[in-house]
C-alpha cells in the first residue's frame, strides 16, 4: 500500500504521514513505506503491529526538515541498496526520545537523547532504534554541507558536538526550526535553515580538529554569523564588504582575513549566494511571471546585463536557457 501524505498546512508545502487512520492490518507496509519515501531506499524492520507512527516533511530550500515519532525500527542501508540510488544526501540527526544505535563507515556509536549524529545516505549504514523515539532531522545534499567525502567519513556515526559550547547552542536551535519548520515564509525559512547547516559545518570542523582553540572557534562563529546576514541582506545593491563591516563592528582587513576560512573573498561570497538564489526563483513556477531582469533585480544585481555575464560563467547557461529547461522539466 502506498502510503497517502496529507497536507500538513493548507498554507505551507509540507506534508504528514501518520498511522492514525490506517486500518491495523496495513499500518506495517504503510509505514515501512513512508520512512523508505522519506529517508532513501533502505531494508526496513519495523514490528509485526505498528501501533502508532507520524512522520512530518518541511521543505526548507535544498534541505528537508523531518519529525519521527514511531515504535522501534531498524534501517540498514546495504552495499547494493546504496550502489543502486542517487541519493546523494547526508542526513544530520537529534535524539530527542529514546535510545538509537549507529554504524557506519568502521564506527558504532549509542546514542542518548540529547545528541546529534550525522550519516551518509551515498554508503551502507545501520540504524537502530530499540524503542520508542522521537527523532528530528535535517535531511540535505552532501554538497550543502560543503564537506568533502574523506572529510564526511570521519565524522559520521559518532555523536557530534557532545561536550562542545557549539554543540550545545546547535542543538536546541536544529530543535526548534525541525518543529516549527512550516510556519515560515519560504525565504525566511531557506534563511534560518541556511544558519544551521553553516553551524554543523562549523561543528564538523572543530570535530575534525581544524578549530585551534578559543580565537579560531570566535573566527568561526563570527563567519557564521557574517554570512546569515549575508542572506538576509543580498537583496540590498547596497551590500558591500564595507556595509557589512561596519554593521558587525569590525575593520574591512579583519572581514577580508575571515573569508580566508572559506579560500573566497567577500564580493565572490556575495556574488555566489545572489546567482543560487536567482537560479532557485528562475526555476520555480511561483515567479514565472517575472522578467529576468527583475528576478536579477531582486537578488541585488543592478545591471541585467552583467547578471547574464556572471550567471553564464557560474552555470554554463544562460538565465533564459536555464529557466526554459526548468520549464520543460516540471512539465
Amino acid at each position: 500500500m502506498a502510503p497517502q501524505a496529507t497536507k500538513t498546512d493548507p498554507g505551507t508545502p509540507g506534508t504528514l504521514y501518520t498511522t492514525e487512520t490506517v486500518p491495523a492490518p496495513r499500518r506495517r507496509a504503510y509505514w515501512r513505506e513512508a520512512l523508505s519515501r522519506t529517508f532513501g531506499a533502505v531494508d526496513m524492520g519495523v514490528p509485526d503491529e505498528v501501533e502508532r507512527g507520524t512522520l512530518r516533511t518541511s521543505p526548507l530550500g535544498q534541505v528537508q526538515a523531518v519529525v519521527v515519532d514511531g515504535d522501534p525500527m531498524r534501517a540498514v542501508r546495504t552495499r547494493r541498496l546504496a550502489a543502486g540510488s542517487d541519493d546523494d544526501y547526508v542526513v544530520v540527526k537529534l535524539l530527542s526520545r529514546g535510545a538509537a544505535r549507529i554504524e557506519q563507515d568502521g564506527r558504532e556509536a549509542c546514542l542518548r537523547p540529547g545528541q546529534l549524529f550525522v550519516y551518509d545516505m551515498s554508503r551502507p549504514v545501520r540504524l537502530t532504534l530499540p524503542e520508542r523515539f522521537l527523532t528530528k532531522s535535517l535531511v540535505l545534499p552532501r554538497r550543502v554541507l560543503g564537506l568533502s567525502e574523506a572529510d564526511l567519513q570521519r565524522i559520521t556515526a559518532s555523536p557530534l558536538g557532545a561536550d562542545s559550547a557549539l554543540g550545545g547552542l546547535l542543538t536546541p536551535l536544529l530543535s526548534r526550526l525541525v518543529d516549527t519548520a512550516e510556519t515560515y515564509p519560504q525565504r525566511t525559512g531557506e534563511l534560518v535553515a541556511r544558519t544551521v547547516v553553516d553551524l554543523v559545518q562549523t561543528l564538523a570542523e572543530e570535530r575534525l580538529g581544524r578549530a585551534g582553540g578559543d580565537t579560531a572557534d570566535a573566527a568561526r562563529l563570527s563567519l557564521v554569523r557574517i554570512r546569515a546576514y549575508i542572506d538576509r541582506h543580498l537583496a540590498h545593491p547596497e551590500l558591500t564588504p564595507q556595509s557589512i563591516a561596519r554593521a558587525h563592528h569590525i575593520s574591512v582587513r579583519y572581514l577580508h582575513k575571515l573569508f580566508e576560512l572559506e579560500d573566497i573573498t567577500v564580493s565572490r561570497w556575495i556574488q555566489q549566494r545572489r546567482l543560487e538564489r536567482c537560479r532557485d526563483d528562475l526555476a520555480r513556477r511561483e515567479v514565472a511571471h517575472l522578467t529576468i531582469a527583475a528576478v536579477a533585480h531582486r537578488w541585488g544585481f543592478t545591471s541585467a546585463s552583467h547578471f547574464s555575464r556572471v550567471f553564464r560563467a557560474a552555470y554554463g547557461v544562460s538565465p533564459a536557457e536555464w529557466r526554459g529547461s526548468a520549464r520543460r522539466r516540471a512539465a
